[in-house]
């Protein structure tokens, strides 16, 4: 999974712009043509429809955006069915170009997806 993360305090972060719009189709046109594009999605800011649950100490506690206190937030993710974390980190470079050419900086994570062994039982 490749998720990206953006400060929701600068303006336009959640504005993309259409030369923004532009490379992100381009950028999911190749990967779905390399056939490991499982699904991709931006995610609308926080103050348009966010809550966070915690947990802590057998408390739950429910809060509702937006999150004015939390400057990083997962913006969007690109789901990939790749070989490998080499693959995986190649495709990233490639989703961050995308946002470091139309924005200028982005933080990109590729995470691997726990996968529930067959039975259903974690090993």
């Amino acid at each position: 999974m490749l998720m990206h993360k953006l400060d929701e305090t600068l303006p336009g972060a959640f504005n993309p712009s259409p030369e923004f719009i532009a490379r992100m189709e381009s950028f999911q046109k190749e990967v779905a043509k390399a056939g490991v594009l499982l699904a991709a999605e931006g995610l609308c800011e926080t103050s348009k429809g966010a809550t966070r649950i915690t947990v802590t100490g057998g408390k739950t506690t429910v809060t509702d955006g937006p999150f004015t206190e939390t400057k990083e937030l997962i913006a969007g993710f690109a789901l990939l069915d790749v070989r490998s974390q080499e693959e995986a980190v190649e495709w990233g470079r490639r989703f961050a170009d995308v946002f470091a050419e139309t924005i200028g900086e982005v933080e990109v994570d590729v995470r691997k997806v726990f996968e529930m062994p067959e039975g259903g039982h974690p090993a």
